[in-house]
């Protein structure tokens, strides 16, 4: 079998992954050839380990008006909406079990909300419209006394629906509700500022952008 190398190949499938870009491979390699120390541990290798994690992290933070101390990293975006829905969930048990998400979220959302469900968790899923933007009403009225916390995604994976995210932001802030949007397909291709957003919670991921895997 030939390798796809011996062909020219017209790739079409960059909303699932992308291709590492050539700058980014560059970047990172030194620190598996070179600078691969603990970036915990307190000798010059480790240290220029961690300097370029802090260095990643302040860059991250910048670009979405986040503050440094809140940015997480993860396997990638899946874990990091597990992360958020199990966490919250965990966290507001006391205050209430309900969650309010979309009927056309990913599955790493759906899937999630599934596993909470068997955990005595209820769940209500907003309808959208024809085109895939969410009912901002129906969000609103479906808040409740016990309701912590609305997770709609920023882009659609599927139909690349848009979400008025700035408005759902403002509702859930009003009622105090903690709000999560899946930004993976949105992450730098939208302008995002979580604080103007109102955005408690997002989640990325680096190889939907020509980054590598397994980061997010």
């Amino acid at each position: 079998m030939s390798s796809h190398e011996d062909k020219k190949v017209i790739y079409l499938d960059n909303a699932a992954t992308t291709r590492t870009a050539p700058q980014v491979v560059e970047a990172m390699l030194p620190y598996f050839t070179q600078m691969y120390g603990n970036p915990s541990s307190i000798y010059d290798l480790g240290s220029m380990g961690k300097r370029a994690v802090t260095e990643a992290r302040e860059t991250i933070a910048g670009a979405i008006g986040a503050n440094v101390a809140d940015l997480y990293f993860t396997a990638g975006g899946s874990e990091a909406d597990n992360w958020a829905l199990i966490a919250t969930a965990e966290a507001y048990e006391g205050k209430g079990k309900h969650i309010i998400t979309s009927q056309i979220e990913h599955h790493a959302i759906l899937h999630t909300c599934d596993y909470l469900k068997k955990r005595g968790f209820e769940i209500t899923y907003i309808n959208v419209d024809q085109d895939g933007v969410i009912d901002l009403d129906e969000l609103e009225k479906s808040i409740r006394e016990d309701t912590i916390l609305i997770s709609v995604m920023f882009a659609n994976n599927e139909i690349g629906t848009i979400q008025p995210i700035k408005e759902i932001g403002e509702i859930a802030k009003k009622h105090g509700v903690l709000f999560h949007t899946d930004a993976v397909q949105a992450f730098m291709q939208v302008p995002i500022q979580v604080d103007e957003m109102n955005i408690d919670m997002l989640s990325a991921s680096a190889h939907k952008l020509n980054g590598p895997k397994g980061i997010g």
